[in-house]
């Protein structure tokens, strides 16, 4: 993306995210990527939701001792 320093920043996540899960797009009929592979985000905030999911897996990981698996690229 134009303007970036580097590669290796959360605002590049963010913007996944979004365009993933929370954007309609035109072209899926008003859908997110996420609903047209079957993944629906539920709430009036997906934004909120994602956080409580990711937060809720997260512990429920730890709590079991599994390791999450690493992002793409690190």
């Amino acid at each position: 993306m134009r303007g970036l320093k580097t590669m290796d920043t959360p605002i590049l996540r963010g913007v996944q995210i979004y365009h993933n899960y929370i954007k309609p797009h035109e072209g899926l009929d008003s859908r997110t990527p996420a609903e047209a592979a079957g993944i629906k985000v539920e709430g009036e905030n997906k934004w909120m939701t994602i956080i409580q999911n990711t937060c809720h897996d997260s512990s429920k990981l730890m709590q079991t001792g599994t390791k999450m698996m690493p992002r793409q690229g690190s």
